[in-house]
């Protein structure tokens, strides 16, 4: 016994061929790659962002900056830095007539110190005005430089 031949297709469409795929199918898995690689640029391009305020911007901004991650830029106030523990230190800081008062969890900088402009990373505590920081950066002025440009050029 013979087995019977599979009837031709009618007129006007296509037999399907075992393994393949059609390209609507194609189309629909491209668009859903594309649209997460899209989420995942977006999201990894976007959490790498840290914004920059001064000390000013960021009173005024405080409801809209909540605990969002930014830097935070000012100038150490004398007379306010306070080692707490082994490894933290708290201080003010103050641009203009504004002033916040930063807890840094971590050792400052070697060159930290009151009186100098510094950029501190982190974020509002709560709906406190405490500033919760994990990294301290000492502003360096251009005098420096200028006193030394020997030095400056041979570390280049």
């Amino acid at each position: 016994m013979s087995t019977p031949a599979a009837a031709p297709p009618p007129p006007g469409t296509r037999a399907a061929r075992p393994g393949s795929t059609s390209p609507r199918r194609l189309a629909v898995v491209g668009l859903v790659i594309v649209a997460a690689l899209g989420f995942l640029v977006y999201k990894g391009l976007t959490s790498a962002i840290v914004f920059f305020r001064t000390t000013n911007q960021a009173v005024a901004q405080r409801a809209q900056l909540g605990n969002s991650t930014f830097q935070l830029e000012g100038t150490v106030v004398q007379g306010t830095v306070h080692r707490v523990g082994t490894s933290q230190v708290s201080f003010d800081i103050r641009q203009g007539g504004a002033t916040i008062h930063v807890e840094n969890a971590g050792d400052p900088p070697q060159m930290f110190k009151p009186g100098l402009p510094v950029v501190v990373v982190g974020h509002f505590v709560g709906s406190s005005d405490v500033f919760s920081s994990d990294q301290i950066m000492v502003k360096h002025s251009q005098q420096y430089i200028a006193e030394h440009p020997n030095r400056v050029r041979a570390s280049s």
